[in-house]
């Protein structure tokens, strides 16, 4: 997709995460993930650990075009969240985690999670971090995944935060300049 041709779609924060859709795509990010990995080697966020205020938690739309800005309309494409494990201070940048990026099944293959993982890396510059990673699977379905990551300037990490090494999850990890 060209950058200079407007996207087909908007990306916008989800504040309450109660529309059926987003409730539907989190459903299925979930399955996908307990299908892919044991129950104690899934980090994923359900509904309630996504609504805590740490997350902020984004989601990408496609709009028919006679849809008002902002309308409860449209079909959903995908969705992502940064939550923040160490805030920016006046000694040093901050730390965030991405968090259940997924694109729905019908819409991959569309730039729709890089516009997802640009949007979630532009709030981390904004929030001073100075570091984001993520903790993904190993298993070849994430594969795609992990390749974005890396186009996006990702490497291979040790487990950061509360996790710990398993044969199920990749570490990556990416660090920002200062603005």
């Amino acid at each position: 997709m060209n950058d200079a041709q407007p996207r087909p779609f908007h990306v916008r924060i989800d504040r309450e995460l109660t529309h059926p859709q987003v409730i539907a795509l989190l459903e299925e990010h979930l399955a996908g993930m307990r299908a892919e990995s044991p129950p104690e080697c899934v980090f994923a966020l359900d509904l309630d650990g996504l609504r805590r205020p740490e997350i902020t938690f984004l989601t990408a739309w496609r709009r028919a075009p006679s849809d008002p800005p902002g309308a409860d309309k449209g079909e959903l494409l995908a969705m992502g969240a940064i939550k923040e494990l160490a805030p920016t201070t006046a000694f040093g940048g901050g730390h965030g985690e991405l968090k259940s990026m997924r694109t729905s099944a019908r819409h991959l293959r569309q730039g729709v999670a890089q516009a997802i993982l640009t949007e979630l890396l532009n709030l981390a510059h904004q929030r001073g971090y100075v570091r984001v990673s993520l903790e993904t699977g190993s298993t070849p379905a994430f594969e795609p995944a992990i390749g974005m990551y890396r186009r996006f300037g990702f490497v291979e990490c040790g487990p950061f935060s509360d996790y710990r090494e398993d044969p199920f999850s990749r570490f990556m990890t990416m660090t920002l300049a200062r603005k």
